[in-house]
């Protein structure tokens, strides 16, 4: 694939931990800028799909015949109301493809044979954001062995690094048997409230065990950003100014920042 393209998987086996919500406002942040985006959303729940306003009646092609039917991801790709932001919606179909795939011997290589053999992606994207499901399954793994990074949205609650070291886990499994380019992208935190001592902790121990790998990008807990996903718009685009919105948009410019980082050194 042409190094233009750069796949970021967006991934963590909890729900709630605001994942959908970090793919599309840090999408449409990309796309703002004048970044061609994809987002591929791989979880049967479609959230990312109904969060940027595409009807379950209007998805003709999904992220389920680009893996089981061979879809050809330009052609399954759709646009979305904001200007450079594109994306391939999920079915319901998707909660059955565990079983479908189980045998196959390139189950977890469909997704990345569908983006690195397609010679006209790097045409139409500078990047795709991938949005897993919450668990680490066979739709995570695929999304992990066509990627470049992930990125892990991590909920500042009491938990959040026992969930972290087990994600950690399977990433290095992917990078040793599946995906050996495989990084860490970054980890951001989100639902971040400084009244709450208990939060305030969370991210002095994630920074501490995570280091530079921690975005400086802190997502705070915002009523607007709630709101945006039942009026089918990203919170950048319901609400520019709230605070949930400014710090996606800074998030942005961090992952573009690391990114170019990236490709100096490479």
């Amino acid at each position: 694939m042409n190094n233009r393209t750069r796949i970021i998987t967006i991934a963590n086996q909890k729900g709630g931990v605001g994942k959908t919500t970090t793919a599309i406002n840090l999408a449409t942040a990309l796309a703002a800028i004048g970044e061609n985006v994809l987002i591929v959303d791989l979880d049967p729940q479609g959230n990312a799909s109904t969060g940027l306003g595409v009807d379950r009646q209007n998805r003709p092609l999904s992220s389920y015949d680009v893996l089981t039917q061979g879809a050809s991801v330009p052609d399954a790709a759709i646009a979305t109301d904001v200007p450079n932001l594109y994306l391939i919606a999920s079915t319901l179909d998707l909660l059955g493809i565990e079983m479908e795939i189980s045998n196959a011997p390139d189950r977890t290589r469909r997704l990345r044979d569908a983006l690195r053999f397609d010679s006209g992606i790097a045409d139409h994207f500078s990047y795709i954001l991938i949005d897993c499901p919450p668990s680490l399954n066979l739709l995570t793994l695929n999304a992990m062995a066509a990627a470049d990074s992930v990125l892990v949205p991590l909920q500042c609650e009491f938990f959040a690094l026992e969930g972290l070291s087990q994600l950690l886990e399977t990433v290095n499994q992917v990078r040793n048997s599946l995906n050996p380019d495989l990084t860490i992208q970054g980890v951001v935190l989100t639902m971040y409230d400084s009244r709450n001592n208990l939060a305030n902790q969370v991210v002095d121990d994630v920074r501490a065990f995570m280091g530079e790998k921690v975005y400086r990008t802190v997502i705070p807990r915002n009523v607007r950003v709630s709101e945006a996903p039942s009026h089918g718009k990203p919170a950048i685009l319901y609400d520019l100014k709230c605070a949930g919105s400014q710090a996606y948009l800074q998030l942005a410019s961090e992952v573009i920042q690391r990114e170019r980082q990236l490709r100096s050194a490479a």
